[in-house]
């Protein structure tokens, strides 16, 4: 009997209901159980899974291999186990409580006899609510960079590796860590591959989340996940040099294991667990945060790790709790720069430099869309004459005066609807404000308002009301929302030709002007009643 293409390893604990289905999608596999190996390692379950291995296995003789042992509290020793006994050329980790799609390994492995790759990577979804990051899967590529693509925000082992790769380089899993004890074994085998490949024409593999969030990485504590992190770091770090592909790497741990540390769960974890965790990141970004890599991560996540740094407990916490309860910060706007003003900044204590608080590079129509409120409207009426008088609370405060209220035609795009606001392309062009404007720092301290009145002309239009203002070398558009503030009410206005204006919320919550003809003559009735009129007055003069 011919060696199988693909070993696929299946490390076991309790995960009954969702083990059937995770056997189910492999023995049905396209690829053929005559191809196929499947090693299931029973890291000794209590709830049935073992018999249910058993059951598979006496199902599918030669091609589904059970193996039981104690629980070792982790999948790693269990996947090691696996990989002792792998005849596969190639060989796929799967995860006990998800499943794969049918063609999956048949397209994985015809991939990578057709690249060479040492390592292919299906296009992975979550299920029940399990968040799998999606910007590596845009497109299918059979050779990508692992330091100039989104593949470091991938690192879990649910991947086709090549088994000589994995043997060559005795890759295992370290089976003293409980939480990411498969980032090691993916970092080194991509780091080693001769040949990466994505694969986004097919969902391969569906990651669920169960029921009562069992999940492992689920159920780690802050100090468990910190020490594994530090841990991951440390063998990175020993197989890629210092400089900008480490930088590459390690954003992904800056931006997402590290600062879930400090998330809005960390103000209610007891004050000696808040320091250790702070000095754990203090030493890791002692470590391996650059300027450059600290530049790179969004502002809340670099103010926040730059605070735990230094040890700035208490303005850390302030600015979860502060963030959590009321939402972004303001932005101070200066020398055409931004600035979030997050607890600490331009405080004696902690002294962060200014930079760490800064805007680099990233949009923030979203919190400028939080920050946003409209305070009042009305019409103001001086004979034929009618403008909106309208005051909003922004959330910026400095250098405001870019700040303006416009009523504008056409609607603002669907990207635009997540944010709640814009960033205008580059090179967009403005008219110049009609109306005039007041500007004031709010009674809070905390925003900027701005009392616009603006003339409404006499048209039949619909004309969204939105601020403009400037923020880091951009100009953003942002939709006032109504908030449940009341709205004037409907007016009639003009005398020769009467029109009528409203000021209404539309199906987004945003406030929009409409002004029409109090009476409209419909296309056509102009000739219509001409022709009447003619006809009348040939019949009078008969």
């Amino acid at each position: 009997m011919t060696d199988p293409d693909v070993s696929v390893v299946v490390a076991v604990y309790n995960t009954m209901p969702y083990l059937t289905e995770c056997l189910n999608s492999l023995v049905g596999q396209s690829i053929g159980v005559d191809r196929l190996e499947v090693i299931a390692v029973d890291d000794g379950s209590t709830d049935g899974s073992g018999a249910e291995l058993d059951r598979f296995a006496a199902e599918y003789p030669g091609t589904v291999k059970v193996l039981h042992q104690e629980n070792s509290g982790g999948p790693a020793a269990p996947s090691n186990r696996a990989l002792e006994v792998a005849t596969g050329r190639y060989v796929y980790f799967i995860g006990s409580d998800d499943y794969l799609g049918p063609e999956a390994l048949q397209r994985m492995v015809e991939c990578a006899d057709k690249h060479g790759s040492d390592v292919v990577v299906g296009k992975m979804v979550g299920t029940n609510g399990r968040y799998v990051h999606q910007a590596l899967f845009k497109k299918s590529d059979p050779d990508v960079s692992f330091y100039d693509s989104a593949l470091p925000f991938a690192l879990a082992n649910t991947k086709l590796f090549r088994r000589a790769l994995v043997e060559e380089h005795g890759l295992r899993f370290p089976e003293d860590l409980p939480v990411g004890s498969d980032q090691p074994f993916t970092i080194e085998a991509c780091v080693r591959a001769r040949k990466i490949s994505v694969l986004a024409d097919y969902t391969y593999y569906y990651a669920v989340k169960r029921g009562d969030a069992s999940n492992i990485t689920y159920r780690a504590n802050h100090l468990s996940r910190l020490r594994c992190t530090a841990a991951i770091m440390r063998h990175a770090s020993s197989l890629v040099a210092a400089g900008p592909q480490r930088d590459a790497l390690f954003k992904r741990h800056f931006t997402w294991e590290l600062a879930k540390l400090i998330q809005d769960d960390f103000p209610t974890l007891d004050p000696g667990t808040q320091r250790e965790v702070c000095d754990g990141i203090a030493t890791l970004a002692d470590d391996y945060l650059t300027d450059e890599l600290r530049d790179s991560l969004d502002v809340t996540r670099r103010v926040r790790i730059c605070l735990a740094q230094v040890g700035a407990v208490d303005e850390l916490v302030r600015a979860i709790t502060e963030e959590a309860g009321h939402g972004a910060p303001p932005f101070w706007i200066e020398d055409g720069r931004a600035f979030a003003m997050y607890p600490g900044f331009r405080r004696a204590a902690p002294r962060l430099p200014d930079r760490h608080y800064e805007l680099v590079g990233e949009s923030v129509a979203g919190r400028l869309a939080q920050g946003t409120e409209l305070v009042d409207a009305e019409w103001d009426q001086s004979g034929d004459d009618l403008h909106l008088v309208l005051t909003a609370r922004v959330g910026v405060l400095g250098d405001t005066g870019s700040l303006t209220v416009r009523l504008a035609k056409g609607a603002m795009p669907k990207s635009a609807d997540k944010p709640g606001a814009r960033r205008l392309p580059v090179g967009h062009e403005l008219s110049l404000p009609e109306g005039e404007f007041t500007l004031a720092v709010s009674g809070d301290g905390q925003a900027t308002t701005v009392r616009g009145r603006i003339p409404v002309r006499a048209a039949k239009a619909k004309l969204g009301v939105r601020l403009y203002v400037d923020v880091a070398g951009s100009t953003y558009e942002i939709p006032v929302k109504t908030g449940g503030e009341p709205l004037p009410l409907a007016r009639r206005w003009r005398q020769a030709v009467p029109y009528r204006v409203s000021a209404n919320q539309n199906p987004k919550g945003r406030l929009v002007i409409t002004t029409a003809p109090l009476w409209e003559i419909k296309p056509g009735a102009g000739k219509r009643l001409r022709h009447m009129l003619s006809r009348l007055k040939r019949k009078v003069t008969r």
